[in-house]
């Protein structure tokens, strides 16, 4: 069949419209009728090839929110008419020791969707149906696309680094990652306390969950540490003042990176080492962790904060997203 889908043809490029054709699944692949997919600033990474692995046609759109409208002969868990979703990872070897412990997140053979084939930026996309996710029924279709990307990220970066609940979190950063990273680590029962850099997204943070906001001048340093987090969570793309960052752990706390800086991080050895402080990095999740992501999410009412667009409008939705002008994701939906 033919799929209609909008595409960047060369780096840095504005999307146009295009056509691939595409044949009936077979295996363990699905079909699936797109309703809605979140943009996210790695969707311009990849259009503009800043990780130097694009393919051109790049069709954007790793957040994709759908129906299975026809299955391959190996399908079992996914039936036509369910309700699925579509994250960055696209597959996996399944055979590695990552693949078999559930993190298949981790596997060298790892390919992100918008890398290894086109995205959900389209009426239809065809994918392996073990990387397509149910959506439970408490969460609607224009806010669950996010949850693929950005709260999984933060979800699984919160969990490996040792969340459960009753503890003292930190999260650095209020932004895409940041107002999720909040409410998942408040709805689970613990006290939060926000790094931001301006008043109202201070106040903000609190409406989220947040017990307290910690303003910092940007790229400047916290103030002294008064308190100590069992988990600290930065969700910035940048480079902030780590060691100082690194106070507030408690002795085996876990300073957790989910943001990409634009530099190597630098620490304190000794400083870490009389606390037994940890430094963990993590990249979205397993399949499992994803599951337990989405049914949190929806027992427990945590959604991002989106705004909407018709497909229509993909690249003044890019360009918003590009410049920081969306509050806190961009949706694209179909009318």
């Amino acid at each position: 069949m033919q799929i209609q889908a909008l595409a960047a043809l060369e780096k840095g490029a504005k999307l146009q419209p295009y056509t691939y054709e595409t044949p009936s699944p077979k295996g363990h692949r699905c079909l699936i009728k797109v309703h809605a997919c979140g943009i996210c600033h790695s969707d311009l990474h990849i259009i503009d090839d800043d990780w130097g692995m694009s393919n051109y046609p790049i069709v954007p759109g790793h957040e994709v929110i759908g129906e299975v409208v026809e299955v391959g002969e190996q399908v079992t868990h996914l039936q036509v008419g369910d309700r699925v979703g579509m994250g960055w990872q696209a597959s996996a070897c399944m055979q590695c020791k990552d693949c078999l412990r559930g993190n298949e997140n981790l596997c060298s053979n790892h390919q992100p969707l918008i890398v290894s084939e086109y995205g959900g930026f389209s009426d239809y996309l065809n994918v392996d149906s073990r990387f397509a996710f149910p959506i439970p029924d408490g969460i609607k279709t224009e806010v669950a696309g996010p949850l693929l990307c950005a709260g999984i990220t933060v979800y699984s970066g919160l969990r490996y680094g040792g969340m459960t609940s009753g503890q003292e979190i930190g999260i650095i950063g209020v932004g895409g990652l940041g107002h999720l990273a909040v409410k998942f680590a408040s709805r689970l029962g613990n006290r939060v306390t926000v790094f931001t850099t301006s008043q109202d997204k201070a106040e903000f943070a609190k409406q989220l969950g947040a017990v307290d906001a910690i303003v910092v001048e940007r790229g400047g340093s916290p103030p002294p540490a008064d308190r100590f987090f069992s988990v600290l969570l930065s969700t910035v793309p940048a480079s902030i003042d780590w060691a100082g960052y690194a106070e507030y752990l408690d002795a085996d706390g876990t300073l957790s990176i989910v943001g990409v800086p634009d530099e190597n991080i630098s620490l304190p050895l000794f400083s870490m080492l009389m606390k037994r402080r940890r430094i963990l990095a993590s990249v979205i999740g397993g399949r499992a962790m994803m599951r337990e992501m989405l049914s949190v999410a929806e027992k427990y009412q945590i959604e991002p904060i989106v705004e909407t667009f018709p497909f229509e409008k993909a690249n003044e939705a890019l360009e918003r997203v590009r410049n920081n002008q969306v509050r806190y994701r961009a949706v694209l939906t179909k009318q």
